[in-house]
C-alpha cells in the first residue's frame, strides 16, 4: 500500500478525502466509496498504486479524442475501481470489481515501467482510462511527471468528478481530457450514477480555465437521457462554457451491466442528437460506436470540406495542414492538428 494524497486527518481518527467530489469521511478500517482507498490507523492509503488491470496501445481516436494529437498512438492504462456506480457501465467488470466482488487485482507495474513501455511502443501519449483515473490518481500523477520528462502527453478519460484540488495538484501535467457528460439533469446523475451533475459541470469549466484540451462524450441511452430538450441544453452548455469549437461525441449505447433490458441506441437517434448539437452552434459534433457513419468525419466549419475522413479509429484522409483546412485556410481547433 502507498499513502494517498489529498486528504486530512481528523481528530476522531477518521480521514477526509479530497480527491473527488464525494469528499468521503472514512473511519479507521473502512474504505471510501471508490473501494480502493482505505483508512488504516488514521492514514489514508491507496490500494491500487501499482496494481494495473489493463494496458494497451490504442489510437488516440479511441479515447475518443479527435482534435488532440490526431493519428497518434496512446499507451492506455487502468486499475480496478470507480467513484461512480453507473447502472449502464460499459466496463463494469473492472470498474465495479472492488464493490461488487470485493477484489482488487492487477499486475505490479510501476510508473517508470509504464513510461518505458509507452516509449518502446512509439506512443505520443499515455492515457489514464477504461475505469476512472481519479481513483488511481497517485499512480497517474507519478506516471504523468515521468511522462513529461520523456516528452509524452498525458490524457485523462474521466467522469469529471475530481476536485479542483486534484486538478491544481497536477497543474501542467494533464494535457487533455475526454469528460463524460452523462446527461443534463440532476435526477439521472443521482439515480443512475450515484453522483451529482453540478460537480461535473464545474470540472469542465475549470479544465477549460486551466488550459486543458477538453472533448466531451455523452453515451446516448434510449429513454434515459435522450430527451431532445435536454440535449439542446447540454449542447448549449458546451457552446457557452467550453466554446463552439469544443468537440462533442455522442456514442451509441449497448446493453450492459444493470441495463440489459434496454435496446441499443438507434442510429437515427444518434443522428438527431448530432443535428441538435450543430443547430446549437457546435462546430464539431461526432457520433461514436457506429463505424462508417458520416458523424465520424470532421467538416471544416467555414467551407464544409471534409478535412478528416475517419472509419472507426482509422483515418483515411487528412486534409489539415499547419492546423488549417487545406481548401480555405480556416483554423481547425485542436492540439497538433
Amino acid at each position: 500500500m502507498k499513502e494517498a494524497v489529498l486528504y486530512d486527518r481528523l481528530d476522531s481518527g477518521a480521514v477526509k478525502c479530497h480527491l473527488c467530489r464525494h469528499g468521503c469521511k472514512i473511519v479507521d478500517g473502512r474504505k471510501g466509496l471508490c473501494g480502493v482507498r482505505t483508512n488504516q490507523g488514521g492514514t489514508l492509503y491507496t490500494l491500487v498504486y501499482d496494481r494495473v488491470i489493463s494496458t494497451n496501445v490504442d489510437p488516440i481516436e479511441k479515447k475518443p479524442l479527435f482534435h488532440f494529437a490526431p493519428r497518434s498512438s496512446s499507451f492506455s492504462i487502468a486499475t480496478v475501481g470507480c467513484n461512480f456506480r453507473c447502472s449502464f457501465c460499459q466496463n463494469y467488470s473492472i470498474s465495479q470489481m472492488p464493490r461488487d466482488e470485493g477484489r482488487i487485482v492487477g499486475e505490479e507495474i510501476p510508473p517508470s515501467e509504464i513510461v518505458e513501455l509507452a516509449v518502446r511502443y512509439g506512443c505520443r501519449s499515455i492515457s489514464y482510462t477504461y475505469t476512472e483515473p481519479t481513483i488511481f490518481y497517485e499512480l497517474a500523477r507519478d506516471t504523468m511527471e515521468l511522462a513529461k520528462e520523456k516528452g509524452l502527453l498525458n490524457v485523462f478519460v474521466t467522469n469529471g468528478y475530481m476536485t479542483r484540488e486534484m486538478l491544481d495538484d497536477c497543474r501542467g501535467l494533464m494535457d487533455a481530457a475526454n469528460v463524460d457528460l452523462k446527461a443534463f439533469n440532476d435526477h439521472f446523475y443521482a439515480h443512475f450514477c450515484k453522483a451529482r451533475r453540478k460537480g461535473v459541470l464545474d470540472t469542465l469549466r475549470y479544465m477549460k480555465q486551466l488550459g486543458i484540451w477538453v472533448e466531451v462524450t455523452t453515451l446516448l441511452i434510449p429513454t434515459l437521457n435522450d430527451d431532445p430538450g435536454e440535449l439542446h441544453e447540454l449542447a448549449r452548455f458546451i457552446r457557452e462554457e467550453l466554446g463552439p469549437a469544443a468537440p462533442w461525441h455522442i456514442s451509441r449505447f449497448y446493453p450492459r451491466y444493470k441495463e440489459q433490458a434496454l435496446p441499443p441506441t438507434a442510429v437515427a437517434e444518434l443522428s438527431k442528437a448530432r443535428q441538435i448539437g450543430l443547430d446549437e452552434g457546435l462546430q464539431y459534433v461526432y457520433t461514436g460506436n457506429v463505424p462508417g457513419d458520416v458523424g465520424e468525419q470532421t467538416k471544416c466549419p467555414s467551407c464544409s470540406h471534409t478535412v478528416v475522413d475517419r472509419v472507426g479509429y482509422s483515418t483515411r484522409r487528412y486534409d489539415i495542414k499547419d492546423g488549417a483546412c487545406i481548401k480555405c485556410g480556416y483554423r481547425i481547433e485542436g492540439v497538433e492538428m
